[in-house]
């Protein structure tokens, strides 16, 4: 086990990444119940099936078998040798293409966001509410996080991880956010990119650094400090502690519930960067931007973010009629 979490680390894979497949090996050696080398396919029968009564969602047990898979081709690949020159025993894969769990694809299942309509009445009531608010502190806070997610598509694990120093409001036309704590793709590490504060997200910023920041504790000078802290102090610095995802998430399932009851339980963090591409693609702007925007290595993952109402693709191909009517004309003349 500390051999294969070293592989990983070499390779790159972050140290969440490593700690969430020890765990989920350590399980699987639970259930077992002897000698790793010994396992067989009917374990690893058993132990999906487990996952499966457990009520797991489908990607999860997915997940779960890619981890045993990734585990048994080191082991098979390293250690096949050594392991039947001490036991005898030959190692045997317990993951086939008989109880390979299929692949769960997202886009069978799209997240369908709001309407711009719905969302801006969200945000409107979310914001016109926050003068009143006994806490105005922290739900001024859920508030811009969440308002990232809507107008420039970051994740919720980009947001958190957000320090003062990550806004540039220096660089391009509306400053940037550096994102360094991208998602990775193949478990690699984070992933880097910069961020346009376009769609009013850099005068929300300037909001929040200029008007609010400071009312959390004297840290807001310090450039390594988080941009979204939480109210709690550190024992140790005196200063706030950074906020942490499901405090942003009940911030936002609280206001989905007073100001758009229509989707309450239903609108995620996630659902509002889904709502991002959508609507800025309907606005008319690029899918190779939207995808370098949102951070996606592959730009059919960005299609897959694309949701349009029902008159969008009447309305582009009228558009795209009346452009080539009205070069045949400039011909003409």
């Amino acid at each position: 086990m500390d051999q294969y979490a070293l592989a990983l680390v070499g390779a790159g894979v972050t140290d969440r990444v490593v700690a969430g497949e020890r765990s989920v090996l350590f399980d699987f050696i639970t259930l077992l119940g002897r000698h790793v080398w010994t396992t067989t396919v009917e374990d690893a029968d058993r132990f999906l099936a487990l996952q499966r009564k457990r009520g797991l969602a489908a990607s999860t047990i997915y997940n779960k078998a890619v981890v045993l898979t990734g585990f048994f081709d080191f082991l098979t690949v390293r250690y096949q040798g050594d392991v039947h020159a001490l036991t005898g025993h030959v190692l045997a894969h317990p993951i086939d293409e008989f109880n390979r769990p299929a692949c769960t694809d997202s886009r069978a299942s799209p997240r369908v966001p709001p309407t711009t309509g719905e969302v801006d009445t969200l945000f409107t009531g979310w914001r016109d509410s926050l003068a009143h608010k006994r806490k105005f502190l922290t739900a001024a806070r859920d508030y811009v996080a969440a308002s990232l997610w809507r107008r420039v598509g970051l994740r919720i694990g980009e947001t958190v991880m957000l320090d003062i120093r990550d806004w540039h409001p220096e660089l391009g036309e509306h400053g940037k956010l550096h994102v360094r704590f991208g998602k990775g793709s193949r478990r690699r590490g984070p992933k880097i990119r910069l961020v346009p504060a376009i769609n009013s997200a850099d005068a929300l910023l300037g909001w929040w650094l200029n008007e609010v920041r400071h009312q959390f504790d004297d840290d807001y000078a310090n450039p390594d400090a988080p941009l979204f802290p939480s109210e709690r102090y550190d024992s140790l610095t005196g200063h706030c502690e950074r906020i942490g995802h499901e405090s942003l998430r009940s911030g936002l399932s609280d206001a989905v519930a007073t100001w758009l009851p229509a989707w309450k339980g239903r609108l995620t963090p996630h659902g509002l960067r889904h709502f991002c591409a959508s609507s800025l693609y309907e606005r008319g702007m690029d899918l190779k931007a939207i995808q370098e925007l949102l951070g996606h290595a592959w730009l059919s993952t960005t299609t897959s973010y694309i949701h349009v109402h029902s008159g969008h693709i009447d309305h582009a191909w009228t558009t795209a009629n009346q452009r080539v009517t009205a070069r045949l004309s400039e011909k003409e003349h």
